[in-house]
């Protein structure tokens, strides 16, 4: 199947979807009983092991200092009595497929970036009630929730965004939508801080601060020379434009490659017999590498995810001798992984994740 066509064109407005707290709402969805105490999402779910960081954690974890990217053992001290479960690649790949697919079937061009957020490009004369449409759509198809910001441009419909994820429900269909445009760019973005700006970090933020540049204002104010003199040509150019409001006005609807293709199965009844397991894995391997012969695309990788009756999950790797598209080749691999997990456990899930070759190269 030759892969779709290109197409980057300019919007009459661009809508930011990002999906609300994506990982751990996946697997609330899969476990209702995780819903309403602190859940914390990382590298296996061991907060003891090192070297392994948050990927997402609930609100309620929030609430106790746990941020993304922060060190697993640091989110332990924060949150202990959080529950901490290891980043299942295999099922958020397939839940944002649907997210996407969904959002796309409402007509509109759409570039993804990333298992939870897109820009969506819409030419309507109004278009927030696109906004509801996608957000309705999204709960309907997934079950997940969302927020849309909306504005002329990808950096500023980011903003957008984070303003409309502090917005009260309260039953209103426009609930978790914001429009950030010219009209009200300095009412709603000038006396904040430099750092809530799209690709300000911390340290940039530190910097225009000690040089007495405080607000999204004073960064406006700030001469686009001080700037450059500053930061160099590129990113002082990029600040004058982002502190204005201005930034990418374009949607691309080419796909990144894919890096991985992953096929995952929730069985009706707890499978306990591993030969049953490997009948099982065998049939996602085979049916999972026909897709990607059909791409045109290579395997260098395997991963095998077991999750057991008690909801422990575990996900295991190794990288093939050669690149290669061959089931004689790819299946042993795979059946080696799944015998090296603990199987005294009845099994209600098995994945298996083949992991692909730029085609570029």
């Amino acid at each position: 199947m030759p892969p779709p066509a290109s197409s980057t064109a300019r919007h009459r407005w661009i809508l930011h979807v990002d999906l609300d707290q994506f990982q751990v709402s996946v697997e609330r969805i899969r476990d209702p009983e995780l819903v309403g105490v602190a859940v914390i999402v990382g590298g296996s779910g061991d907060p003891e092991q090192p070297r392994t960081v948050v990927t997402c954690a609930s609100y309620e974890a929030r609430e106790q200092g746990v941020r993304a990217g922060m060190p697993m053992r640091a989110a332990l001290k924060r949150s202990p009595d959080a529950v901490f479960l290891p980043t299942d690649h295999a099922t958020y790949d397939a839940a944002s497929a649907r997210v996407m697919e969904a959002i796309a079937s409402l007509g509109h061009p759409v570039e993804v970036w990333g298992w939870d957020e897109a820009y969506v490009g819409v030419d309507a004369d109004d278009p927030v009630p696109v906004a509801a449409a996608i957000r309705e759509t999204v709960a309907a198809v997934t079950g997940l929730r969302s927020a849309v910001g909306i504005s002329d441009n990808k950096q500023r419909a980011k903003m957008a965004t984070n303003i409309a994820k502090k917005r009260p429900v309260d039953g209103d269909p426009a609930a978790r939508v914001f429009t950030l445009t010219g009209e009200n760019w300095r009412a709603e973005m000038g006396e904040r801080p430099t750092r809530d700006l799209h690709s300000v970090g911390p340290k940039t933020a530190a910097k225009l601060a000690a040089a007495g540049v405080d607000t999204v204002a004073d960064l406006a104010a700030t001469p686009r020379q001080t700037l450059i003199d500053m930061f160099g040509p590129h990113q002082g150019t990029w600040l004058h434009v982002l502190a204005r409001g201005g930034g990418d006005a374009t949607i691309t609807t080419e796909p990144e490659p894919a890096r991985s293709h992953s096929k995952v199965q929730t069985f009706p009844t707890d499978l306990t017999d591993v030969a049953q397991m490997h009948d099982r894995l065998a049939e996602l391997t085979e049916s999972l590498l026909a897709e990607i012969v059909g791409e045109g695309r290579v395997v260098f990788r395997v991963a095998v995810t077991v999750r057991t009756t008690t909801f422990f999950t575990r996900t295991k790797s190794r990288k093939l001798p050669a690149p290669t598209t061959s089931l004689a080749d790819i299946s042993p691999a795979v059946h080696v992984l799944l015998d090296k997990f603990d199987l005294d456990r009845p099994v209600r899930l098995l994945g298996v994740r083949l992991e692909l070759t730029d085609p570029d190269t």
